[in-house]
């Protein structure tokens, strides 16, 4: 079982950036795919961003690819999304997961452990 904390979230205006972290406790960080998925007021979860165990492969939907970075940071347990040039649609709640399957995992199925969530609000 992977215990999961996001930190970073908050309000800022678009075309800001925020940088948000998901904590894992863990003992082997590096057996985890780990991925980022959203949820805005009203509508279905969605991924976001995913990056493969050793943080060499990653994944992007379209409608952040060229803005968010995904990245972690195994001896620290940690990974990280950079979001640049936020807008308004990208308000939601971010949730970070932790999947045991091999790859870059993009659907929500496959991940078995989830964080609580932080709230992500961009004003025009």
């Amino acid at each position: 079982q992977v215990q999961l904390v996001e930190s970073g979230g908050g309000l800022v205006q678009a075309g800001s950036s925020l940088r948000l972290s998901c904590a894992a406790s863990v003992r082997t960080f590096s057996n985890y795919a780990m991925g980022w998925f959203r949820q805005a007021p009203g509508q279905e979860r969605e991924f976001v961003a995913a990056i493969n165990r050793s943080g060499g492969n990653t994944y992007y939907s379209d409608s952040v690819k060229g803005r968010f970075d995904i990245s972690r940071d195994n001896a620290k347990n940690t990974m990280y999304l950079q979001m640049n040039n936020l807008k308004p649609e990208d308000t939601a709640v971010y949730f970070c997961a932790a999947s045991s399957w091999v790859g870059t995992q993009i659907i929500a199925a496959r991940y078995n452990n989830w964080g609580q969530g932080t709230q992500v609000t961009v004003s025009s």
